[in-house]
C-alpha cells in the first residue's frame, strides 16, 4: 500500500506503507540516533510529533517490553528509509511492524529521508500529515496539515501524565545472564531517601536511575499542587521531561516557586525549561529542535565534554536568566543553554537526557549529584 507524507508548505513524499493503515498528523521532526528506535517510539516527549529517523535501517532488531520507555508508543507517525517487516534478535518479542500497527501508528518507508531532513533543516520543523492508502488526495492532505494546531502555546504534558499517584517499583532491566543493565552504584547501602517525581511525560529509565541511587520514588500527576507534594515530606522533588511548549504550564511554574528553597529539586528537559521560566527567564522555540543521541555538551564546572541524548523543541534563553542563576552546561553544536543551577537554593536542571537509554551514559553522574544534594540538605 502507498503512503504519503504531506507537509504544510506543500512538499510531498511518497513511499510504502507499514504499521497502521491510517492517517495521523503532527509536527514533523528528525532524530539522528543510530540505535534505540523503540525508546524513541515510546518516549512521551514525542507526543504530537511525526518522527523522521536518519538511520536508514529501522525495525531490524524488533521490539521488546524491556526497551519501552512507557506503556505505549507516543509518536504520531514514523518516517524511514528502509523499514524491516521482519527482525532478527534473541531479545525481540514482536516485530516493529506489528508493534506499531497494534497501537495505530502509521509508517512510511522507501523514501529519501535525507531529503526530508535537509528540507526541515533549511525551513524549520513544520506540521505534516502521514496517511496510508492508494487513492489519497495530496492537496487535501496539505490542507489538513496547515490546519493542525501549532506546538507553540500547547500544553501536552497534562495529556500524557499519569492520572494517579503511584510508587515506582519495577525491576531493573537485565541481560541474558541475569546481570543488571544499569551501572553499579555506591549508594546501595546508604539510607533510602524519598523523592517525589512530577510526571510531565516521564521515561521509565529515569525512574530506574533514581532507584539505582537508593531513592524511593513516588510519581505524581503533572498538576499536583505543591502543597500536596510538600505534605509527603520528600527528601527531594524531581521534574521530568515531557512534550509541548513549557510556557502554558503555569501550574508547574507556580509549583516550582512554591517548593524552591524548601526541598532540593532536579529537572530534566521540560523540567529544565520550567525551572528557567519559574526563575524569571524566558523560553523560545528552536528552528528544528535537538533530537538524537550524539549531542556534545560542555560542562563548565569540570571542563569536560559529555556526549548526550536530547529530545526537545524549546530552549531557555540564557540572557533572560537573573544573576542568581549559574549557567552550568552549553550545547557545543549551537551554543544554546544546556544546564543551570541556582546559586543559593538547592536546584539544578539540564536540557538533555542523562538517563539515556540505550545511551550514551556520560551524564549518569547527575543522579548521584541529586542524591548528594539531598544528603547535604538534610544535615
Amino acid at each position: 500500500m502507498q503512503a504519503i507524507l504531506a507537509l504544510e508548505d506543500g512538499r510531498i513524499f511518497r513511499g510504502t506503507s507499514f504499521g497502521a493503515s491510517t492517517e495521523r498528523s503532527g509536527e514533523v521532526v528528525f532524530n539522528t540516533s543510530l540505535t534505540g528506535y523503540q525508546e524513541i517510539f515510546t518516549d512521551p516527549s514525542y507526543a504530537g510529533q511525526i518522527v523522521v529517523l536518519t538511520n536508514p535501517h529501522i525495525g531490524n532488531y524488533g521490539t521488546t517490553p524491556s526497551d519501552a520507555e512507557s506503556v505505549k508508543p507516543f509518536i504520531e507517525g514514523l518516517v524511514t528509509r528502509e523499514f524491516s517487516p521482519v527482525c532478527s534478535n534473541w531479545r525481540s518479542t514482536q516485530v516493529a511492524d506489528e508493534y506499531l500497527e497494534r497501537y495505530g501508528v502509521p509508517v512510511i518507508s522507501d523514501i529519501d529521508t535525507r531529503a526530508v531532513v535537509r528540507h526541515l533543516r533549511a525551513n524549520g520543523v513544520m506540521r505534516g500529515v502521514l496517511a496510508a492508502g492508494d487513492n489519497l488526495n495530496e492537496q487535501e492532505l496539505v490542507a489538513r496539515a496547515r490546519a493542525i494546531k501549532k506546538m507553540e502555546g500547547t500544553d501536552l504534558a497534562s495529556k500524557v501524565t499519569t492520572r494517579e499517584i503511584y510508587v515506582w517499583n519495577a525491576e531493573e532491566p537485565r541481560n541474558q545472564t541475569g546481570d543488571s543493565l544499569l551501572p553499579a552504584t555506591e549508594n546501595a547501602d546508604r539510607e533510602t531517601l524519598h523523592v517525589v517525581a512530577y510526571d510531565f511525560g516521564i521515561k521509565q529509565n529515569i525512574l530506574r536511575m533514581l532507584t539505582r541511587e537508593n531513592l524511593r520514588v513516588t510519581v505524581v500527576p503533572a498538576t499536583t499542587p505543591a502543597s500536596d507534594v510538600l505534605a509527603m515530606n520528600p527528601d527531594g522533588v524531581f521534574f521530568s521531561n515531557g512534550p509541548g511548549d513549557p510556557e502554558p504550564l503555569e501550574y508547574a511554574q507556580q509549583n516550582i516557586r512554591a517548593i524552591q528553597g524548601k526541598k532540593p529539586m532536579f529537572g530534566i528537559c521540560l523540567g529544565h525549561q520550567l525551572f528557567g521560566l519559574a526563575l524569571g527567564g524566558k523560553t523560545y522555540k528552536l528552528k528544528f529542535g535537538h533530537h538524537g543521541g550524539n549531542h556534545p555538551i560542555l560542562n563548565h564546572r569540570t571542563g569536560k565534554v559529555e556526549i548526550t541524548a536530547q529530545n526537545h523543541n524549546f530552549n531557555v534563553d540564557p540572557a533572560s536568566l537573573p544573576a542568581d542563576v549559574e549557567q552550568t552546561h552549553t550545547n557545543l553544536n549551537d551554543h544554546t543553554l544546556a544546564g543551570l543551577r541556582h546559586k543559593t537554593d538547592p536546584m539544578f536542571s539540564v536540557q538533555y537526557h542523562p538517563e539515556a537509554s540505550p545511551g550514551p551514559h556520560d551524564s549518569h553522574y547527575l543522579f548521584r549529584d541529586f542524591r548528594t544534594m539531598m544528603e547535604e540538605w538534610k544535615k
